[in-house]
């Protein structure tokens, strides 16, 4: 598998991309993002390429959204 690095200019650019991203697995496989990490982490779902973005995708917006919750904290 070929690694690809994405350059995001903003948190809310990158949050919105893998969001995106995530909606076209959530669509392709019925099953909500969170339910199939989830069940990814207990094993339950093999590691085929799709299943492997597709966790990774959810762990990066996790932590996007993580960090633009924390940045929108202290401007208030």
């Amino acid at each position: 598998m070929k690694k690809r690095i994405i350059t995001y200019h903003s948190k809310i650019d990158a949050l919105v991309s893998v969001a995106k991203r995530l909606s076209l697995y959530e669509n392709q496989y019925h099953l909500s993002s969170e339910d199939f990490f989830n069940k990814y982490q207990k094993g339950q779902m093999d590691d085929s390429i799709d299943f492997v973005e597709w966790a990774n995708d959810y762990q990066a917006y996790m932590s996007f959204r993580a960090d633009l919750e924390e940045s929108l904290s202290h401007v208030a």
